[in-house]
């Protein structure tokens, strides 16, 4: 079976809202955080509800979004 890892790069994120935006599950908000560039990025206030799906990456215009698919290793 295999495990997703949703990542937000937050240092390249710059909080445009997109991300937010296009999520069909409102995982997504705007964090009242600066980052290191001074914006205010974006990041996972709901992670439970996520289903990977991939709408925020494809949208992000600053590719700071990642999911990745890990594969376990099989039961020995």
């Amino acid at each position: 079976m295999a495990t997703y890892c949703y990542t937000i790069d937050e240092d390249r994120c710059k909080g445009c809202g997109l991300c937010v935006a296009v999520c069909p599950k409102k995982v997504l908000e705007i964090s009242s955080k600066v980052n290191a560039k001074g914006y205010f990025p974006a990041y996972q206030a709901r992670p439970e509800d996520c289903i990977y799906c991939t709408t925020c990456c494809i949208m992000c215009p600053d590719v700071a979004i990642t999911i990745t698919q890990e594969d376990e290793a099989p039961a020995s």
